[in-house]
């Protein structure tokens, strides 16, 4: 497993545990809109964090109803590891094995790697284009497949993302 894949695994293990527990090692430090800042200490991380406002899932064409885990869409700052504006999306199921994640904003398009149920951009040159894209634009969508062929559609709003970004990116400056 590559040290994007076990940071983000990590942001979501952290992040989970946060709001499961009020006294989790994760502390929500402030909100942006629709984007949460989140900070733990020990390593220093800080994310912002959205769940989806809009979730579609079709299998042959046709609207169905399935049940999916949490969904996320996380931007993840690891000063100690020099990842900065990690792009990650936790779909909420297995994505199909071999599969990618396409993420739209607006006009640019991305592609995300998959492994389990998370996505991740391919470099931090990725994560940096898609973070201004994203700065830029109201929405973002993320469409996948899962392991069962249910393709899903999650669209996320992006207001408050650049003052959530920015917040997270000083609080986590090294």
């Amino acid at each position: 497993m590559n040290p994007r894949m076990m940071a983000g695994i990590s942001v979501t293990v952290a992040l989970l545990a946060g709001m499961a527990s009020a006294t989790g090692a994760a502390t929500r430090v402030a909100a942006q809109s629709d984007w949460s800042i989140f900070v733990e200490d020990k390593p220093k991380q800080c994310w912002v964090v959205s769940a989806p406002k809009d979730t579609v899932n079709t299998k042959d064409g046709r609207k169905v109803a399935v049940r999916r885990g949490d969904i996320f869409m996380f931007v993840s700052f690891w000063p100690d590891s020099k990842q900065l504006g990690e792009v990650s999306f936790m779909g909420g199921y297995p994505f199909a094995d071999g599969s990618t994640v396409s993420l739209t904003v607006g006009d640019a398009k991305f592609e995300l790697f998959t492994d389990g149920e998370m996505a991740w951009a391919a470099s931090p040159d990725d994560d940096r284009r898609i973070a201004t894209a994203m700065k830029r634009g109201s929405e973002a969508v993320i469409e996948g497949r899962s392991s069962r062929g249910t393709a899903t559609k999650d669209t996320f709003s992006l207001m408050g993302f650049t003052a959530a970004y920015d917040d997270a990116m000083k609080r986590c400056d090294s």
